[in-house]
């Protein structure tokens, strides 16, 4: 029997209208374009506004741009994750919603939880469930709506994170194509440092946690940028090495865009150039679970087949993985 492959056969994005940029930022806080942007690389984010739209507005959104882009129908998708920390609700999955509001009547769906890692994960996974030969369409999402737990009164966190989603649809092949290794890790001891933490079964919300600001994201952000450039590089070096590749050998990296600084510093561990490194992190911020896959669509006609790519990503928890992928179209 020949091996079954998962292949990326398509992907798709969306973004919301409205955008936050340096300036207006400037008008809420005590910052700068100069130095946000010196700091980050970020110029503008984008926010989904209005009463009720959360994270699976724009995950169906790209969802049936995707399906449209491929010429397949919702209810001929068997899986569908979303990589997601900001779910719609606590109580019901996200993906759940999507193949509600996109017409995926016959999938299996569940979310995804590993923060800025998410969608790695979540690529994993769904890849591993092609390879059993019994799915066929497999939806991966990333999308989050970060401005849904953000303080726009602090300015350390406030200027970093914008909303987003982008979807890959999952397919066997047995060409010597998709996905073809990937290494996650995880160390809980980062819980305290970047997290949300009131609204979950250990911290319910109430007054007394509302009044203090734990509904809002939190983080330590010089022991988390010392973590996520060690072991976002560490990971996309490891699984290089691993597969005998050099920087020589990568058509892009493709890495997560929480912070240009890191982003340089995971290219230059791992030897490969900027321009040879996807970056959107000027116009979205870090958009957590979306960043790789927007990447992976504002980068799409640039792909070819056979093309090597390096996937990697830093989140809290801690979560961190590689991903090594052969374009397949």
């Amino acid at each position: 029997m020949r091996q079954i492959n998962a292949a990326i056969t398509a992907v798709a994005g969306y973004v919301p209208e409205d955008v936050l940029s340096n300036a207006d930022l400037e008008k809420l806080v005590d910052t700068n374009d100069e130095w946000i942007t010196s700091r980050t690389g970020i110029k503008e984010r984008r926010i989904l506004k209005g009463e009720g739209q959360g994270t699976s507005v724009m995950a169906s959104a790209a969802v049936q741009q995707l399906c449209e882009k491929r010429g397949i129908a919702p209810d001929t998708i068997d899986l569908i994750i979303c990589a997601t920390a900001t779910p719609d609700m606590a109580y019901v999955s996200t993906a759940n919603i999507v193949c509600e509001e996109v017409g995926a009547g016959n999938a299996m769906s569940f979310d995804m939880a590993a923060a800025c890692s998410g969608f790695i994960y979540a690529l994993e996974t769904g890849a591993n469930f092609v390879r059993s030969g019994n799915y066929k369409k497999v939806v991966i999402i990333g999308a989050d709506k970060n401005s849904s737990v953000i303080n726009y009164q602090d300015r350390t966190t406030c200027i970093l994170f914008g909303d987003g989603a982008a979807a890959v649809l999952l397919e066997p092949t047995e060409e010597p194509f998709g996905i073809v290794d990937a290494l996650l890790k995880t160390d809980g001891k980062g819980k305290n440092l970047l997290r949300v933490k009131a609204g979950g079964s250990a911290y319910p919300l109430n007054h007394s946690n509302l009044e203090q600001g734990e509904q809002y994201f939190y983080q330590d952000g010089r022991a988390v940028y010392k973590h996520a450039v060690t072991n976002m590089s560490e990971v996309a070096k490891e699984i290089m090495e691993r597969n005998q590749l050099s920087g020589d050998d990568i058509t892009y990296l493709v890495p997560h865009q929480a912070n240009l600084r890191i982003i340089e510093a995971t290219a230059n561990r791992v030897e490969v150039p900027m321009e040879r490194v996807t970056v959107n992190i000027q116009k979205y911020g870090n958009t957590t679970g979306a960043t790789i896959p927007l990447c992976l669509w504002e980068w799409e006609d640039k792909l070819k087949k056979g093309d090597n790519l390096v996937l990697c990503a830093f989140g809290g928890g801690f979560t961190w993985g590689a991903m090594y992928l052969k374009w397949a179209y």
